[in-house]
């Protein structure tokens, strides 16, 4: 049985890109760091954030392999996403990613034969954990992109005992009813990783103790100030900075996508630059860059 022990604030990492649109790695050691000095001690990679069905198979694992190094130096926690691709693939990802020393794995639901009951899931789940049998597996919950609708809380009752290497979820879905199911669920043994930023306040309230949140990257102090404030009862700070933080999404967002316009605001607000997202994705107009400085400038961060 593998251990899995790491609660708290995880970054789901921006890839980087050059100009021509080719991976660049060069900045991870200075994005670990930036991470670390930020007191976020725990990294997502080749996720959603990171556009990680963007990449093939080949850069996927040279981006691992730069994190690796890097959470070395900075005793970060290293979650790799290996989902998103065929299975052959995404196991070759699993083996990969164990044998250079991740220190758990993050794994999407098969996206074309979907699975729709948890007998599905847990089996698909069952195949990747025994290509990386000594490391723990969390399973990828995001049904606004996948259109898998397991009742999480159903799923991790039914699981217990199925899956050796198998230790919870991240949770990026806007229903708290079911997160909470979730965290509950199996006298609440399992780690549950909220993945909404704007419900932060609410979600920790009820019971999640960890996130792995796109905001955490470029604006890690609000986060941080949200759990800390419900840890120490200060529910009216954490209303108030969460308040905060929404706008601040709302504002990011207004004009394309999440991973185009937070990796703009990556590079205006922090000294990592990601540069711009890849195809299928489509990146703001210089314009609308502007427009999002200009409103940023009236939030009280």
């Amino acid at each position: 049985m593998v251990n899995f022990t790491f609660r708290g604030l995880m970054a789901p990492t921006l890839t980087a890109f050059k100009e021509d649109l080719s991976i660049n790695l060069d900045v991870i050691q200075d994005y670990a760091k930036f991470l670390a000095d930020s007191k976020i001690m725990g990294v997502l990679v080749n996720g959603t954030s990171g556009e990680g069905m963007s990449m093939n198979v080949a850069e996927r694992k040279k981006v691992t392999e730069e994190w690796v190094k890097a959470v070395k130096k900075t005793n970060q926690h290293l979650m790799v996403q290996i989902g998103g691709a065929p299975l052959p693939d995404v196991l070759e990802l699993a083996k990969h990613a164990e044998s250079v020393g991740v220190h758990s794995l993050l794994c999407l639901p098969d996206l074309y034969n979907k699975p729709t009951t948890s007998t599905d899931l847990t089996r698909y789940l069952k195949t990747v954990g025994a290509a990386a049998p000594n490391t723990p597996l969390l399973y990828y919950h995001i049904p606004s992109y996948t259109n898998v609708n397991i009742h999480m809380g159903q799923f991790l009752n039914d699981v217990v005992g199925k899956i050796p290497t198998f230790h919870g979820i991240k949770f990026t879905s806007t229903a708290l009813d079911e997160g909470i199911a979730a965290v509950k669920a199996n006298g609440g043994k399992y780690a549950v990783f909220l993945g909404a930023d704007q419900l932060m306040a609410g979600a920790y309230t009820l019971g999640f103790d960890s996130a792995i949140a796109t905001t955490l990257n470029m604006f890690p102090q609000l986060g941080i100030t949200i759990l800390d404030a419900v840890k120490q009862s200060k529910l009216d700070k954490a209303k108030e900075t969460q308040d905060i933080l929404t706008q601040v999404c709302s504002t990011v967002t207004k004009n394309g996508s999440w991973v185009p316009t937070m990796k703009v605001a990556m590079d205006l607000y922090t000294p990592v630059k990601v540069g711009k997202a890849r195809e299928p994705l489509v990146n703001i107009t210089t314009d609308h860059v502007k427009q999002m400085k200009e409103e940023m400038k009236g939030i009280k961060l």
